[in-house]
């Protein structure tokens, strides 16, 4: 037997001793099992073994020391289990190496003097275990090694310049040591740089190196947690940067103007520093940006006007500053907390803890003519506005008293097993025309109704509420839905029974289903208890079933483009049925698929507030955080934002995100969480086309 090939297969015991009788073996690959007790010593016999995973398992104890007798391994990783001890002597002499991961277990040793040369080394993993003393300037001699990573132990001293010379590194992370000194010139010799560079929460002090304008091609940098001090400007030319973390050191002077530049840049947390100044107006440039933390700083002044084009942005903090002036009009500033706006001594507006802008806000200069004139300006305008609304008015309620006379049979529609006309009068006498009382919930579109019809059918109706500025989106709203829903037949999508529209009133009616939205009972304490581990698998794999069969299954694929706990709707058996189509799109191939923003807070792919182009993956993005929903019980926004972090989403504990209402999970679900939670966490990745399709999570759940 040359090839042994058994990962994944919920294996539990240990590995027999036996094993080390197959002295043909050349590939070993035992990972992401349970398998448990000690690497056997006979390991060391199977001297043809070239590959070596037997990661993601509960091994203990030392490696062992003949490991490499045989000198032709080149693939070890046992990353993510439990072992102790050093590196054995086999491993530092094993040169043929070019692919180690000890990540996450507890092994020791220096390790300036217990890892070798390997000139065909192109990856190792060193992070979160308990090496100690001062990096080596051996790295050099690996020409080949693309990525270094040596997060989490307790390695001491300076970066040495000579990691400047390992001109393939693309990814390089030496963050949670004990660093000191000023971040090496040479690293800005680093050019294919692309993945990640990450010096933080070390002791490092000095300037951000003028070097750093060469690293044209790094996505992520994060310096946050040292002592750096000086300018930022030097990162200006990282035109492709999407991750930037400079927090918790001691910058002081103004937000560069150039950080425009950085137009792909989705998060920037500048938090916890001594910057000053005005925040710089161009920063609307930065059209990609989803998080902006700007808290804990001296920065003063009004709120740039151009924050109101930064649609895109959902995430902001600027606690602890002196800045003043109303808050801007979008999402971001109108759905944060005040913890995000606390703390600045003059800002307005119509969040709950700041005092509301009771008088318009002009930004005078100290020159009473010019003040004279902008009064002028602006009154001026603002009278002649309002004579053109209330003409605009007159000639509306003239309209609209025309429009009263035309009959309700005119305009009214239906489809399914009813008479439209029929199905209108009962509905609006069992409602008592929509009386509050048969209201058992309302949305951004809408109120829905609970209602038994003559016929002893209980159904849900959706009352679409017209738009104040025309009926052409409300139109537009109401249509999509019907169009979407004639297209779908399926157990895990809620049942479409028919629809009427007239003059008065809009309405679609559907099955009545028993428990109401999954957001309702997560809200509520005693009927989260409910939902035990294995129904709240149940329910999202019925929400991947309905998300594939839209997705690949529909002649036209259909992208629901709100989905979120409130639009997941629960029989009294608790089986899930998506509903609320009224954002829905029919993709088709040959077109560009543009729209307006639309969908829920908080659930909507981050791409769409900057390109506007719907695709599955906004569907993949918003189930992500319904999934994470479901395992945290309760909306996983602080959570999501941990998680654009790569240094916490690689150590992030399960613990902490279960729901901690109900138990654990037990033995016999166990993987299955930890497996929604990785594919979660997947599709919420930044790039769209990074994210998994629906029919792949189908496969994977």
């Amino acid at each position: 037997m040359t090839d042994l090939e058994l990962s994944e297969n919920n294996l539990n015991g240990s590995i027999p001793a036996s094993l080390g009788n197959l002295i043909d073996l050349e590939y070993l690959y035992l990972r992401n099992n349970k398998l448990s007790g000690s690497i056997p010593l006979e390991i060391g016999n199977l001297l043809k073994l070239s590959v070596m995973q037997i990661d993601t398992n509960q091994f203990t104890g030392p490696l062992p020391h003949d490991i490499c007798r045989g000198g032709l391994l080149q693939t070890f990783t046992v990353n993510s289990n439990r072992l102790t001890g050093p590196i054995p002597g086999s491993l530092k002499n094993c040169t043929g190496l070019r692919r180690v991961r000890f990540d996450g277990n507890r092994l020791t040793g220096n390790i300036a003097e217990d890892f070798g040369v390997y000139p065909n080394l192109t990856f190792i993993d060193l992070s979160f275990n308990n090496f100690y003393g001062e990096i080596s300037s051996n790295w050099v001699k690996c020409p080949n090694l693309a990525t270094l990573r040596i997060a989490g132990n307790n390695i001491s001293g300076r970066i040495p310049p000579e990691i400047g010379n390992v001109t393939q590194l693309e990814a390089l992370d030496l963050s949670s040591n004990h660093l000191v000194g000023e971040i090496p010139n040479e690293l800005g010799n680093l050019i294919k740089i692309s993945k990640v560079l990450n010096l933080s929460n070390n002791h490092l002090s000095g300037g951000i190196p003028p070097e750093f304008e060469s690293l044209i091609n790094m996505e992520q940098l994060d310096l946050s947690r040292n002592g750096l001090n000086h300018s930022i400007r030097y990162l200006a030319n990282c035109a492709k940067l999407n991750y930037l973390n400079l927090s918790n050191n001691r910058f002081s002077q103004e937000i560069p103007s150039q950080l425009e530049k950085l137009i792909q840049l989705s998060q920037l947390d500048l938090s916890h520093n001594f910057l000053r100044g005005e925040i710089p107006s161009k920063i609307s440039d930065m059209q990609s940006l989803v998080l902006l933390n700007l808290s804990h700083n001296h920065l003063s002044g009004f709120l740039p006007d151009s924050f109101n084009d930064m649609r895109g942005l959902m995430y902001i903090d600027i606690s602890y500053n002196d800045l003043q002036g109303p808050i801007p009009d979008i999402h971001a500033f109108q759905n944060a907390s005040i913890d995000a706006l606390q703390g600045n001594k003059g800002l307005c507006g119509n969040v709950t803890g700041l005092s509301p802008c009771n008088i318009p806000f002009v930004r005078y200069k100290h020159n009473s003519r010019n003040n004279q004139k902008m009064v002028f300006s602006i009154v001026f305008p603002l009278l002649g506005a309002l004579l053109l609304l209330f003409a605009f008015f007159g000639i509306y309620f003239i309209l609209h008293k025309r429009k009263k006379g035309l009959s309700t049979e005119d305009q009214l529609l239906s489809i399914s097993n009813f008479n439209g006309k029929i199905l209108y009068a009962d509905i609006i006498n069992a409602t008592n025309n929509f009386d509050e009382m048969y209201c058992i919930g309302k949305g951004g579109c809408g109120s829905v109704y609970k209602t038994k019809l003559p016929s002893a059918r209980v159904v849900a109706v959706k009352k679409l509420h017209s738009l104040p500025n025309g009926e052409r989106a409300f139109q537009k709203e109401f249509l999509n839905e019907i169009k979407a829903l004639t297209e779908i037949r399926h157990r895990n999508i809620v049942k479409f029974y028919g629809f009427c529209s007239n003059a008065q009133h809009s309405f679609l009616v559907y099955e009545y289903l028993e428990n109401g939205s999954l957001a309702t009972i997560l809200a509520r304490e005693e009927k989260a208890k409910e939902l035990d581990w294995p129904t709240r698998l149940n329910i999202i794999t019925s929400v991947t079933h309905a998300l594939s069969y839209m997705h690949h299954d529909c002649s036209l694929p259909i992208v629901h483009h709100d989905i979120s706990s409130k639009n997941i709707l629960l029989d009294q058996d608790y089986h899930a049925h998506v509903s609320d189509f009224g954002t829905a799109k029919l993709l088709k191939l040959d077109s560009s698929n543009w729209t307006e923003f639309a969908g829920t807070y908080g659930y909507v792919a981050p791409e769409l507030a900057y390109t506007m182009k719907v695709t599955e993956k906004c569907d993949v993005y918003s189930f992500g955080v319904l999934a994470l929903e479901e395992i945290k019980g309760k909306h996983p926004g602080d959570l999501i934002l941990s998680l654009l972090s790569p240094l916490t989403r690689d150590n992030m504990l399960v613990q902490g995100v279960l729901d901690q209402r109900i138990p654990i999970p037990p033995p016999e679900v166990e993987d299955q969480v930890l497996k929604l939670l990785n594919i979660a966490i997947a599709c919420l990745h930044a790039n769209p086309q990074s994210r998994p399709n629906m029919n792949t999570i189908v496969a994977l759940l």
